[in-house]
């Protein structure tokens, strides 16, 4: 097998030096029903559809709505992914702690969970071969269950050695042991103001919503959909999903982030809209934010690869205009 990529050299796993055994570490595992993870899911989803319908007012659906918007774009994209993630912009401690937070309402996991869950996938994906599971390859359906309510158990798992400075915070462990918690409070809060309608829309769907579609866009977005780049000797490629651009708030733009990970900017060619990566010029233009990482800020991977942009597709309606002789 081929030597591994010297990106992974700085890598939080703990690359094996033999690249078979490393394969090895990430391809022996079984998915097997996770309970927890299960039944937080389903009970969402269950108060979503049936509470949710039972007690429906527009005001519940407007609340449904900017919550969900709030999370996934301060929380999900800026504050767990685009910063604690991949640390690719400077912020004050209180506007990390902030957006993080906002990023446990998402409803997928704490802190210290998320890093790890996201950092043996896309280690994985970077090897020869890995585990369906870490790849998204099972079919729709198999996929949908594998990722919502079971988790893979490898036989060898390789370590994850996240930072002292996220693992040793203790707000960050404080937010890792009650992340299910935190969704107490503004179910209350929400209660107060608008009984069980705020509740269900305002806890039950947005949860619901922000899970069922980050397993939906990561499906698409390792199997379907534009590529820019082609990360060569890797098991999976990232895929732009276009029409969920503005839904995942620039992160279904996955080819351009599989080829540049540390970048702070997603949205990289003309008419990728990234809502993240205009927030984050809004946040630096008030001193906020700084050092905005961009593929020209990061080292140069030589497994990276552009492919050329595809031919143009020929306007139906004008092809007919040119056989008529009429343009």
């Amino acid at each position: 097998m081929n030597a591994l990529p010297d990106s992974l050299s700085t890598h939080r796993v703990r690359a094996h030096p033999d690249a078979e055994a490393a394969v090895r570490a990430v391809s022996a595992g079984a998915v097997v029903w996770e309970p927890v993870r299960s039944v937080w899911f389903s009970a969402m989803v269950l108060g979503a559809i049936v509470g949710g319908a039972w007690y429906f007012s527009w005001s519940a659906l407007a609340l449904f709505v900017l919550s969900t918007a709030t999370v996934l774009l301060l929380g999900h994209s800026l504050g767990m992914h685009r910063k604690l993630i991949h640390d690719s912009y400077d912020c004050p401690k209180w506007l990390e702690y902030l957006l993080v937070y906002c990023g446990v309402q998402v409803g997928l996991a704490g802190p210290l969970g998320l890093v790890r869950t996201h950092d043996l996938r896309d280690y994985a994906q970077r090897l020869p071969h890995c585990h369906d599971y870490l790849a998204h390859r099972q079919p729709f359906l198999i996929d949908a269950w594998w990722q919502l309510h079971c988790e893979l158990r490898l036989a060898d798992p390789p370590q994850i050695a996240i930072e002292a400075r996220i693992a040793d915070d203790r707000f960050y462990r404080f937010l890792q042991r009650s992340w299910m918690a935190q969704h107490l409070p503004w179910a209350l809060l929400f209660f107060a103001l608008g009984g069980w309608g705020w509740v269900f829309w305002g806890v039950c769907a947005r949860v619901s919503a922000g899970v069922f579609g980050h397993w939906l866009i990561g499906y698409f977005a390792h199997n379907h959909g534009g590529m820019h780049h082609e990360v060569r000797g890797a098991a999976v490629q990232g895929h732009n999903v276009r029409f969920a651009s503005l839904l995942s708030m620039g992160e279904s733009w996955h080819n351009n982030h599989h080829a540049f990970p540390g970048s702070a900017r997603l949205g990289l060619y003309a008419g990728e809209w990234d809502p993240g990566w205009w927030t984050l010029r809004a946040l630096a233009r008030v001193g906020l934010v700084g050092r905005l990482r961009e593929p020209a800020d990061l080292p140069p991977r030589p497994e990276l690869h552009r492919l050329p942009e595809p031919a143009p597709t020929p306007c139906m309606f004008c092809q007919g205009l040119r056989a008529r002789g009429l343009s």
